[in-house]
């Protein structure tokens, strides 16, 4: 099985997976994390502009990897916004592609929760503490797809 999450920055992704699916047996692979460990942190160590150059060889390495591992019939997790329609469409063809299953988990959160996660975030320095700004969040809002219709699995706040 390959979990694909779906959720802005904030959103609990990385807390879901790391503490339910990571703990059952499935593989974690974080596109963040890579680029991090690569280049440093977003908007501190590189310009935010950036960020998606220094993304985009990360995600092919992440799909090479991803498609290896369901052939050897592992379960994965894919730690990734998947923000637009057409990259989760892409994904869940990956997966089928390489004969796996995908489930889709939605994180939807409300701006206001979000906002109040991400000022205790902004304050860590790891991988997964992307400074974001309320003006950055907005334009998040403006770019991103919410899932309807695409077979996703809605994972509420504070269910887990």
């Amino acid at each position: 099985m390959v979990y694909l999450l779906v959720g802005l920055t904030g959103s609990g992704k990385t807390t879901y997976a790391t503490q339910a699916l990571e703990p059952a047996g499935a593989v974690r692979l974080s596109v963040d994390e890579l680029v991090h460990e690569r280049h440093g942190r977003y908007g501190v160590d590189y310009p935010e502009h950036r960020y998606f150059d220094l993304e985009a060889p990360v995600v092919v390495e992440v799909r090479e990897r991803l498609a290896e591992l369901v052939a050897a019939g592992t379960d994965v997790v894919l730690d990734h916004g998947l923000w637009l329609q057409r990259d989760r469409e892409e994904w869940k063809k990956l997966v089928a592609e390489a004969g796996g299953r995908w489930r889709l988990l939605y994180f939807p959160v409300p701006k206001d929760e979000l906002l109040r996660r991400l000022e205790e975030r902004n304050e860590r320095e790891d991988a997964n503490a992307l400074t974001v700004t309320a003006s950055a969040l907005d334009d998040f809002y403006e770019r991103f797809d919410v899932p309807e219709g695409e077979g996703e699995e809605i994972v509420a706040p504070g269910s887990f």
